[in-house]
Protein backbone atom coordinates (compact mmCIF):
# COMPACT_ATOMS: atom_id res chain seq x y z
CA UNK A 1 0.00 0.00 0.00
CA UNK A 2 1.39 3.23 -0.89
CA UNK A 3 1.08 6.37 1.25
CA UNK A 4 2.48 10.23 -0.15
CA UNK A 5 5.50 11.45 2.39
CA UNK A 6 5.07 15.30 2.24
CA UNK A 7 8.87 15.19 3.97
CA UNK A 8 10.18 13.74 0.64
CA UNK A 9 9.66 15.31 -2.48
CA UNK A 10 10.87 11.89 -3.99
CA UNK A 11 13.32 10.08 -5.67
CA UNK A 12 14.93 10.15 -9.05
CA UNK A 13 16.11 6.32 -10.48
CA UNK A 14 18.21 6.59 -13.27
CA UNK A 15 18.16 2.97 -14.68
CA UNK A 16 18.04 1.54 -18.70
CA UNK A 17 17.12 -2.07 -17.65
CA UNK A 18 13.40 -1.88 -17.36
CA UNK A 19 12.97 -4.73 -15.38
CA UNK A 20 14.92 -3.74 -12.90
CA UNK A 21 14.03 0.21 -12.90
CA UNK A 22 10.07 -1.27 -12.80
CA UNK A 23 11.01 -3.22 -9.66
CA UNK A 24 13.18 -0.80 -7.71
CA UNK A 25 10.12 1.72 -8.59
CA UNK A 26 7.95 -0.62 -7.25
CA UNK A 27 9.96 -1.88 -4.19
CA UNK A 28 10.33 2.21 -3.25
CA UNK A 29 6.42 3.06 -4.43
CA UNK A 30 5.60 0.09 -1.94
CA UNK A 31 7.69 1.68 0.79
CA UNK A 32 5.80 5.46 0.49
CA UNK A 33 8.70 6.85 -1.23
CA UNK A 34 7.45 9.04 -4.74
CA UNK A 35 9.91 7.87 -7.46
CA UNK A 36 10.67 9.30 -10.54
CA UNK A 37 11.68 6.96 -13.54
CA UNK A 38 14.53 8.06 -16.10
CA UNK A 39 15.70 5.81 -18.69
CA UNK A 40 19.43 7.54 -19.14
CA UNK A 41 21.36 10.60 -17.99
CA UNK A 42 20.18 12.60 -20.98
CA UNK A 43 16.68 11.69 -19.69
CA UNK A 44 17.42 12.20 -15.99
CA UNK A 45 18.99 15.58 -16.66
CA UNK A 46 15.75 16.59 -18.22
CA UNK A 47 13.39 15.41 -15.88
CA UNK A 48 15.65 17.53 -13.14
CA UNK A 49 15.87 20.94 -15.34
CA UNK A 50 12.20 20.42 -16.54
CA UNK A 51 9.47 22.87 -14.73
CA UNK A 52 7.61 20.17 -12.90
CA UNK A 53 10.47 19.00 -11.00
CA UNK A 54 9.97 21.14 -8.22
CA UNK A 55 10.62 20.55 -5.54
CA UNK A 56 14.14 18.93 -6.55
CA UNK A 57 14.00 15.03 -5.49
CA UNK A 58 15.57 14.46 -2.04
CA UNK A 59 17.95 11.44 -3.79
CA UNK A 60 18.90 10.28 -6.95
CA UNK A 61 19.92 6.45 -7.42
CA UNK A 62 21.95 6.40 -10.48
CA UNK A 63 22.93 3.30 -12.40
CA UNK A 64 26.62 3.91 -14.27
CA UNK A 65 26.59 1.78 -17.47
CA UNK A 66 23.69 3.25 -19.74
CA UNK A 67 23.42 4.03 -23.51
CA UNK A 68 23.02 7.59 -24.27
CA UNK A 69 24.59 9.31 -21.01
CA UNK A 70 26.06 7.05 -18.70
CA UNK A 71 26.01 7.29 -15.10
CA UNK A 72 29.19 8.75 -15.04
CA UNK A 73 28.20 11.65 -17.60
CA UNK A 74 25.01 12.13 -15.78
CA UNK A 75 27.29 12.67 -12.26
CA UNK A 76 29.65 15.41 -14.42
CA UNK A 77 26.83 17.53 -15.92
CA UNK A 78 25.17 17.20 -12.34
CA UNK A 79 27.77 18.62 -10.22
CA UNK A 80 28.08 21.70 -12.60
CA UNK A 81 24.53 22.49 -12.58
CA UNK A 82 24.37 24.75 -8.68
CA UNK A 83 20.90 23.92 -8.79
CA UNK A 84 21.41 20.16 -9.11
CA UNK A 85 24.88 19.70 -7.76
CA UNK A 86 23.86 19.51 -3.64
CA UNK A 87 21.14 16.65 -4.19
CA UNK A 88 22.89 13.19 -2.93
CA UNK A 89 23.34 10.24 -5.36
CA UNK A 90 23.82 6.77 -4.67
CA UNK A 91 25.34 4.71 -7.54
CA UNK A 92 24.14 1.11 -8.07
CA UNK A 93 26.15 -0.97 -10.65
CA UNK A 94 27.30 -4.37 -11.93
CA UNK A 95 30.57 -3.13 -12.36
CA UNK A 96 32.25 -3.58 -9.11
CA UNK A 97 35.58 -1.91 -10.83
CA UNK A 98 33.11 1.35 -10.25
CA UNK A 99 32.59 0.86 -6.50
CA UNK A 100 36.61 1.58 -6.18
CA UNK A 101 36.18 4.84 -8.39
CA UNK A 102 33.56 6.39 -5.91
CA UNK A 103 35.50 8.80 -4.91
CA UNK A 104 36.37 10.02 -8.20
CA UNK A 105 32.12 10.29 -8.38
CA UNK A 106 31.45 12.13 -5.26
CA UNK A 107 28.72 10.12 -4.05
CA UNK A 108 27.27 9.31 -1.05
CA UNK A 109 26.72 6.06 -1.27
CA UNK A 110 27.43 3.21 -3.46
CA UNK A 111 25.85 -0.52 -4.10
CA UNK A 112 26.77 -3.24 -6.04
CA UNK A 113 23.70 -5.30 -7.99
CA UNK A 114 22.03 -7.29 -7.73
CA UNK A 115 21.18 -5.06 -4.86
CA UNK A 116 19.93 -6.60 -1.22
CA UNK A 117 16.53 -4.92 -0.50
CA UNK A 118 17.31 -3.69 2.89
CA UNK A 119 20.39 -2.46 2.20
CA UNK A 120 18.53 -0.18 -0.02
CA UNK A 121 16.07 0.39 1.99
CA UNK A 122 18.15 1.21 4.77
CA UNK A 123 19.95 4.32 2.40
CA UNK A 124 17.16 5.42 1.05
CA UNK A 125 15.90 6.25 4.52
CA UNK A 126 18.79 7.62 6.00
CA UNK A 127 18.46 10.47 3.02
CA UNK A 128 14.56 10.73 2.54
CA UNK A 129 13.66 9.47 5.90
CA UNK A 130 11.96 6.96 7.52
CA UNK A 131 8.84 5.26 5.48
CA UNK A 132 5.49 5.63 7.17
CA UNK A 133 4.82 3.26 10.21
CA UNK A 134 3.32 0.30 8.59
CA UNK A 135 2.11 -1.36 11.78
CA UNK A 136 -0.52 1.00 12.36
Amino acid sequence: MSHARADCPGILLVEDDLDLLNIERQLLADEGYPVKPAANGYEALAILRGPETEPLPCLILLDLMMPVMDGWQFRDEQVRDPRLASIPVVILTANGQALGKRDRLSVAAALTKPVALKQLLDIVESFCGAPPDSSV
